[in-house]
């Protein structure tokens, strides 16, 4: 009678459990269309399925599902829902902060949400840069190239109701060449991956190889200094990578 009164109650509990985390499909249905700012009429969002669409166009759609009385995104991330009606949604904010919007009736509000897929953003241009540099009586001629790729960088940000948006770059791969005289010396391509062992990996996740740049020359060879950045941000590392008068490569972390 004790294993089976345990097997019920474990039953019961896995029951709970479940329930708990069911999807809430009539109230996910009520959040169907836009959505604006009760106060200054601004649009949020567009909801449609379980996708929420936002009216700027660099933020990537948000897959979404409501549980319980929580909003919560495809990271994980949970957003306390106030009040819902068919026409009202209240929740709060990361900040504690309740947002409260109505649903919009006003082409014009549905007409902010025409673009098909978010712009992906391209940190810099194709740039290409050469110099001639000499050294204890050594001549070297150095170029730097910046391309752009299609690979993509997340980052994570909050927008004016303090939820949570992805926006997307392009990353860049950088290349370096050195001549000694008529002689290569060296030449490689850079990726922000190799930067692993100068760049802690949360931040090298979200950063993108914004930039490469020459810096000086003495005995030890020719020093170009690597920025890796978060988009839009003020965080960067500045990562030195020294070419020798041998052609090898070494790197470190200036800042």
């Amino acid at each position: 009678m004790a294993v089976l009164s345990l097997i019920g109650c474990s039953r019961q509990q896995g029951n709970n459990t479940t329930e708990e985390e069911k999807e809430n499909r009539e109230a996910k249905g009520m959040l169907q269309g836009v959505w604006v700012d009760q106060e200054s009429g601004d649009v949020s969002f567009s909801i449609k399925g379980d996708t929420i669409f936002y009216a700027d166009s660099t933020s990537m759609p948000a897959y979404f599902k409501i549980v319980g009385d929580s909003l919560v995104f495809g990271s994980g991330t949970k957003y306390g829902i106030e009040k819902q009606t068919e026409h009202l949604f209240w929740f709060k904010n990361q900040n504690g902060d309740v947002i409260k919007l109505e649903k919009s009736d006003d082409p014009e509000d549905a007409g902010q949400f025409t673009h098909d897929t978010p712009q992906i953003m391209t940190y810099t241009h194709q740039v290409k840069t050469d110099s001639v540099v000499s050294y204890s009586g050594q001549r070297y001629h150095w170029y730097i190239a910046i391309n752009p790729t299609k690979y993509k960088v997340v980052k994570r940000t909050y927008n004016d109701d303090g939820v949570e948006v992805e926006n997307v770059y392009y990353d860049n791969i950088m290349n370096i060449c050195v001549y000694q005289g008529a002689q290569k010396l060296f030449s490689s391509d850079f990726r922000k991956q190799q930067y692993s062992a100068n760049v802690p990996a949360e931040f090298l996740n979200e950063a993108i190889l914004a930039n490469m740049e020459f810096s000086y020359v003495d005995a030890a060879g020719l020093h170009f200094n690597a920025t890796l950045c978060i988009p839009d941000g003020a965080s960067c590392y500045l990562v030195e990578t020294l070419i020798s008068p041998q052609g090898q490569m070494t790197m470190k972390t200036i800042e």
